[in-house]
């Protein structure tokens, strides 16, 4: 993404534009951005496709969107890619695919992938049972 002025300003007013749950602004502020390799852009433009938010539900857009985020190794994308996987939403269900992306967004800290880790672990999913590394992961989400 380059970082002229007129840029950051669609990309802050795209922003805003999904969180106010204005979608179709949202998108079409934000799909240059993602296509310019902004992975925050990315993967909001992957969850409005997999939600049918402000467009029609795109399971293959979805996807595309949230695997381009995560490859670009943003955290939330990494958890989200992980659900799909762990769910089969979008993408056929592999849940040793989710638990590469659970440990990679779990290994920036984030709290929810470290849970859904440990339960995939928890029940060996993907993945040996190992009820020590589960309870471990649980612990340090803080539960």
């Amino acid at each position: 993404m380059t970082d002229s002025p007129d840029d950051i300003m669609d990309f802050n007013s795209g922003m805003a534009a999904f969180e106010a749950k204005h979608f179709s602004r949202a998108m079409k502020l934000l799909s240059p951005i993602a296509e310019s390799g902004s992975t925050e852009a990315q993967y909001r433009l992957a969850i409005m496709y997999q939600n049918g938010l402000g467009v029609v539900r795109n399971e293959l857009l979805a996807y595309k969107w949230m695997k381009s985020a995560a490859s670009g190794d943003y955290g939330p994308a990494l958890h989200g890619l992980g659900f799909m996987y762990m769910e089969g939403d979008c993408v056929e269900q592999d849940d040793s695919r989710a638990v590469k992306w659970f440990e990679a967004a779990a290994a920036q800290g984030l709290e929810g992938a470290m849970v859904a880790l440990a339960q995939l672990i928890e029940q060996g999913r993907g993945v040996e049972k190992d009820a020590e590394r589960a309870k471990a992961l649980y612990k340090k989400a803080g539960f």
